[in-house]
């Protein structure tokens, strides 16, 4: 491997399981840390730690100058974003690359044609991958035509937004009208770019994705689909693999459509292409890729065998592919649960503070990714996620018995969590049947 030192552009959980695959490739990891995360289980695992800004992420996570300086000047070769933070920004990538340093993701091209939703949206169509119906528009009256011709409700979504931001839905005109200006104004400010486009809501939707993995050699595959439904607010709380109640026709169906968009556009390394499930019709249509590693690989790990961090950093090296199509196998089944510092009676509030307790039973079949442990801080400057608790079986009713074992016996003291919610939603019949939709956690279980 030419890659001898990697700095971990990230925190919490990714940056602790980041640093773990490069031990187990026998590759240095520095991790880059806010002042805040100087004591972090990132920065004790890490072969070296360097501050690299104050506690606000914009200061600190969010510098893609720093974020490369830093890798210079500690001797690294390759920068891995993990997820969030700077993981889909090309500058970074951009920048990696002029300074000679490996990029652990796509190249900045694919980034930004990954990242801007119209241009994502025309090579999905180019490569024959079906669309929900839906377009640019760059005034409210255009998005109003749109909807009276093809019917509410609608969604807006802003051209340059991911990751479940910037999206708004619009049940008739006069809400329409409201939200426009909002959705351009959010739009511009989160991702400075105003472009909107409006497409057709699909009330009973489920979200399937499905993990490909592409060398630079032009090897293309996937490592099988998972299911995201159970969402709040379109951040994704429960996950699995595979994706239950689907047909092998639908399942061949939606990996061929991710194989052929990431050779549409080019794909290397890790990523995921996301699609809709219409669960009234069975139609499953494009909906955006994701260039990076995602929060829920584990239950991918879990059914396939693979670490695709290693593979990921294997990629970035030049290497191909570890495996072929035909060595992709799934065994069994995997469900994650994100533990997660949040005040779920009071609105899903943040909940920072010093855990006084943090305690994960030892369970037969339980992964537990997480940088937390007694004593440890939850700031309140970042992500609520705690810990990724991973149930896997020979079933999904053990995978789910598993989990729901874990959560049980989880001890957190300290800060609040949304352990219960996590535990009623294992619980439910819906959830037990595999009759999820993308709606179902706020419309009924918390309804």
């Amino acid at each position: 491997m030419t890659i001898g030192r990697v700095f971990v552009a990230n925190r919490g959980e990714i940056a602790v399981r980041i640093v773990r695959a490069c031990r187990a490739l026998g590759v240095e990891a520095v991790v880059g840390v806010s002042d805040v995360d100087r004591d972090s289980a990132a920065a004790r695992l890490a072969d070296r730690a360097v501050c690299i800004g104050p506690a606000r992420a914009t200061e600190s996570y969010l510098r893609p100058e720093t974020i490369v300086q830093a890798a210079l000047g500690t001797g690294c070769d390759a920068i891995h974003p993990g997820y969030g933070f700077l993981s889909e920004n090309p500058r970074l990538a951009r920048l990696a690359r002029e300074e000679g340093l490996r990029f652990v993701g796509p190249p900045a091209e694919v980034i930004e044609l990954a990242g801007d939703k119209l241009a994502a949206r025309g090579k999905a169509a180019e490569a024959g991958l079906p669309l929900v119906p839906g377009g640019e528009v760059a005034t409210l009256e255009e998005a109003r035509r749109f909807a009276r011709e093809s019917g509410y409700p609608v969604l807006l979504k802003a051209a340059g937004g991911g990751g479940g931001r910037g999206i708004k839905l619009a049940h008739d005109d006069a809400e329409l009208t409201a939200l426009f200006g909002v959705a351009v104004a959010e739009a511009e400010s989160a991702f400075g770019d105003p472009r909107l486009y409006v497409e057709r809501f699909v009330p009973a939707a489920r979200h399937v994705e499905a993990q490909v993995a592409a060398d630079e050699h032009g090897a293309v595959v996937h490592l099988g689909e998972r299911d995201c439904s159970v969402q709040r607010r379109y951040q994704k709380v429960i996950e699995e693999a595979p994706a239950p109640s689907i047909t092998d026709e639908q399942r061949e169906s939606l990996t061929g459509a991710a194989v052929a968009f990431a050779r549409a556009i080019g794909y290397v390394n890790l990523g995921t292409v996301e699609f809709m499930l219409d669960a009234a019709t069975g139609e499953h249509f494009f909906l955006e890729c994701n260039c990076r590693i995602q929060v829920e690989h584990p239950v991918t790990e879990e059914v396939t065998g693979r670490d695709l961090v290693a593979e990921q950093l294997r990629i970035a090296a030049g290497e191909r592919l570890s495996f072929a199509q035909e060595d992709v196998a799934l065994h069994g089944h995997a469900v994650e649960a994100r533990l997660t510092a949040e005040d779920v009676e009071h609105g899903f509030r943040p909940s920072p503070g010093r855990l006084e307790r943090f305690l994960v039973p030892d369970v037969a079949g339980l992964r537990v990714d997480t940088h937390c442990s007694d004593g440890t801080l939850i700031p309140p400057y970042y992500d609520s996620l705690m810990a990724k608790l991973i149930g896997h079986g020979p079933d999904r009713a053990t995978a789910v018995d598993v989990l729901g074992e874990a959560l049980d016996r989880t001890e957190v003291e300290g800060v609040r969590t949304n352990r219960e919610l996590l535990r009623e939603v294992l619980a439910s019949d819906d959830f037990a049947n595999g009759a999820v939709t993308t709606r179902w956690l706020e419309e009924v279980a918390l309804a």
